[in-house]
């Protein structure tokens, strides 16, 4: 079975990110929605982490440049501060990127855009989903759900709003039309470009999926200051879906298949070492975030991002911690509850920590 993560018409099966050689089957109709490891027993704050804030993005302002090419910028450490991280998402997209909304033709549909929008259509698209307060209109300030760029966007049925179960807070998404509009309008290189996803899929973890957009703005900031340019990011979905493709491959060909993949612990551990994801306790671990970038020499890199919320805490808070990738320890944002983050994050979502590792 082939999987295309861009292809949001099936059910966007999640693939389990733990699943090992002769255990569990692989069908059609699968629920891969399960991936993640339960809940456990709380993990003491010992990790030496420090609360944020909600991240760098809240002070940035975009230059409103948007280029095909970004590496003809000045690329060292002293280059325009202004420059908005999020720029990288609408970097190969033909759209609109001025103060003006502008008229962008797709299928037999006519939309109105201007520069902010078409940022916010391609940020929400690359992390599935971004909390309002995380995004920012045109005037700069954070998006508002009832008002502004956002309701412009849902208006003409680009964006849903969702609210975050138990919290003030409002996730954005795309619609399949908003997602259809992006890759309608995409340029494409020969290299492998940003995956933009639509519809929210996992409402119970919207809370943690929300932060992770955060986490990636304050390891863009880090990235930026030292001259690295960011190419693109993956997802957590992108890397299992193809560990999960690979797993299966010589499935179809086996006459004798009895739902369990015959690849075994040599072939995984292979396979994650070609892929720089950790192998321990005869797993392969994935990040949530995995951010592209170029050193500033041309070098090719990577950096692995986790988001620790209250829900992910001990024995997969400690499997975080010892995979070496950078992880943030989120707070709650639900109303009267108990945040991950003390006092700071009741009422909303406000808190990540500073990475545990580096």
């Amino acid at each position: 079975m082939d999987f295309d993560p861009r292809d949001d018409s099936r059910d966007d099966h999640r693939l389990g990110a733990h699943e090992r050689a002769g255990r569990g089957s692989f069908h059609d109709d699968r629920d891969w929605d399960d991936w993640r490891q339960p809940e456990v027993a709380s993990r003491d704050r010992d990790d030496g982490t420090r609360d944020l804030g909600r991240g760098p993005g809240d002070a940035r302002q975009s230059n409103g440049k948007h280029g095909n090419d970004p590496r003809d910028e000045d690329r060292g450490p002293d280059r325009d501060r202004n420059r908005d991280s999020r720029d990288v998402f609408t970097r190969n997209l033909n759209l609109p990127h001025g103060r003006d909304r502008e008229i962008v033709h797709d299928r037999d549909r006519e939309y109105t855009l201007r520069g902010s929008e078409s940022r916010t259509l391609a940020t929400v698209g690359a992390f599935r989903v971004v909390s309002s307060r995380d995004l920012r209109d045109h005037h700069h300030r954070p998006a508002d759900p009832r008002s502004g760029d956002l309701r412009h966007l849902r208006e003409q049925g680009l964006v849903e709003t969702v609210r975050v179960p138990g919290t003030r807070d409002h996730a954005v998404a795309l619609t399949k039309e908003g997602r259809h509009l992006l890759e309608s309008h995409r340029d494409r290189h020969g290299k492998a470009g940003q995956t933009f996803y639509a519809g929210v899929k996992r409402e119970r973890e919207l809370e943690h999926d929300v932060q992770v957009y955060r986490a990636f703005e304050r390891e863009a900031e880090r990235l930026e200051l030292r001259g690295a340019r960011i190419d693109r990011v993956v997802l957590d979905y992108e890397l299992k879906r193809e560990y999960q493709t690979w797993l299966h491959e010589r499935d179809r060909d086996r006459e004798n298949y009895d739902g369990h993949p015959d690849r075994d612990g040599r072939e995984i551990e292979e396979w994650a070492h070609e892929h720089d994801l950790p192998y321990f306790d005869e797993q392969v671990h994935f990040p949530d975030l995995r951010i592209e970038y170029e050193e500033i020499d041309g070098r090719p890199d990577h950096r692995d991002v986790e988001v620790l919320t209250i829900n992910y805490r001990g024995a997969h808070g400690a499997a975080a911690a010892r995979s070496g990738f950078s992880c943030y320890r989120g707070s709650s944002a639900r109303i009267g509850g108990r945040g991950g983050g003390g006092g700071r994050g009741s009422g909303g979502l406000g808190g990540l920590a500073e990475e545990l590792l580096g």
